[in-house]
């Protein structure tokens, strides 16, 4: 029988999924998903393979799962972050930046896209986590066209737009670049969604 980590057999569970998804993050992050196997994650988490069976039939159970808790985590944070900010603009300088720091699990690795090497059934579940944080977006954009502060405009197909912007292009790690091209960016998508430059208030 294998060893009980924790006092109960939830807190067991819970460590080894918490090693698993580890170690699922980093050799993503190493080779990318489809390059990897079961067996490789359940050494790299210190895990029998034989145990991982008992939390996760297959490799891309084990995905879904991880990114529910990494989608969870993240979208409470930013409600958190958004919590206390009334101001449409404000939210959307928040959510730029969250949205920038985010280092995205559909965009780890080498290799192919993740959700190209992944099932039908699988895509459709990872496209149900992305749209949590789409409606995140559309809420403050439909609650800046209400309030008068932003222009009326199709918030369906702007939200796509402004997350593409967002996570399609690689940001600086070193300053003052890494701030000089956020500030970019969040100047843009402000302007993009009808706040001019010369209106904005002061982050």
């Amino acid at each position: 029988m294998p060893k009980i980590i924790g006092s109960t057999l939830a807190e067991h569970r819970e460590h080894v999924r918490t090693q698993l998804f580890g170690a699922l993050s980093r050799l993503m992050t190493e080779s990318g998903f489809d390059a990897v196997s079961l067996a490789d994650i359940a050494a790299a988490a210190g895990v029998g393979r034989t145990s991982v069976y008992n939390h996760f039939p297959d490799k891309e159970s084990l995905l879904i799962s991880f990114i529910e808790h990494e989608t969870s985590k993240y979208v409470a944070d930013l409600r958190a972050s958004l919590a206390d900010v009334e101001d449409p603009e404000k939210q959307l300088r928040v959510y730029v930046r969250e949205q920038i720091n985010l280092k995205t699990v559909y965009h780890l690795a080498p290799g192919p896209d993740l959700r190209s090497v992944v099932s039908h059934g699988t895509q459709l579940r990872l496209r149900d986590h992305v749209s949590q944080v789409a409606e995140l977006l559309a809420a403050i954009l439909r609650a800046g066209i209400a309030s008068g502060r932003l222009p009326d405009q199709d918030v369906s197909a702007v939200v796509p737009l402004i997350n593409s912007c967002l996570s399609g292009r690689t940001f600086p790690e070193n300053e003052p670049d890494r701030s000089r091209a956020i500030d970019a960016t969040e100047s843009f998508v402000l302007r993009a969604v009808g706040l001019r430059e010369g209106v904005l208030t002061p982050a």
